[in-house]
């Protein structure tokens, strides 16, 4: 199986007014991480978890503050930021669809999956929709390998999957997650 590969580094700018890191976020980390930590660089982790709770993805203006507020280079932040899968440097659709491509599910039919998903939604792993309700990727391993082929969307984990069940699973979505009748699917919004 053929490693797949996804461009992280390409990073997107926009027209945000004001400053990603407000002052009460600053006073958040400050109050929350800086004491638990024996230099105030170890808050970049949480920081950047933070920044992409907050707006959905880290912008690239968002990387450039917290690097200011740590105290290191720019570099250093979007070094850390490009390194791990979780965060996100470019917008992600409503939906996240992430399909396990791990062996268990390769050998019980992901690639059928991701087919149907790439076919259904008219994009490849690793974009977003032209309407940005869907983004698909692929994922190593969601720990569910006895009920394979298995993918999560949002936050919930859909088992022994078939292109015609996830196909219709797709298409009963409602256009904004919040709307959808199971809780499980929307994002999760502690303290908003």
């Amino acid at each position: 199986m053929a490693w797949l590969t996804e461009n992280r580094r390409s990073l997107v700018s926009d027209a945000h007014a004001g400053a990603y890191l407000t002052d009460a976020l600053k006073a958040y980390l400050s109050e929350r991480y800086v004491p638990r930590y024996p230099t105030k660089r170890a808050v970049l982790l949480p920081a950047l978890h933070l920044m992409q709770h907050e707006y959905g993805w880290i912008p690239t203006n968002a990387m450039s503050e917290i690097a200011d507020f740590l105290g290191l280079a720019p570099s250093e932040v979007l070094d850390t930021a490009s390194f791990y899968e979780e965060y996100w440097l470019k917008p992600k659709g409503k939906y996240l669809v992430q399909v396990c491509r791990s062996l268990p599910c390769h050998l019980c039919g992901q690639k059928q999956i991701t087919d149907a998903v790439r076919a259904k939604l008219k994009i490849e792993p690793g974009e977003t929709s032209a309407d940005g309700k869907f983004t698909l990727v692929e994922l190593e391993c969601l720990g569910a390998c006895g009920t394979a082929p298995v993918a999560l969307l949002n936050e919930t984990l859909y088992e022994d999957l078939t292109p015609e069940s996830i196909t219709k699973l797709l298409e009963s979505l409602p256009e904004d997650p919040h709307e959808s009748k199971d809780p499980t699917i929307t994002w999760h919004e502690e303290g908003h």
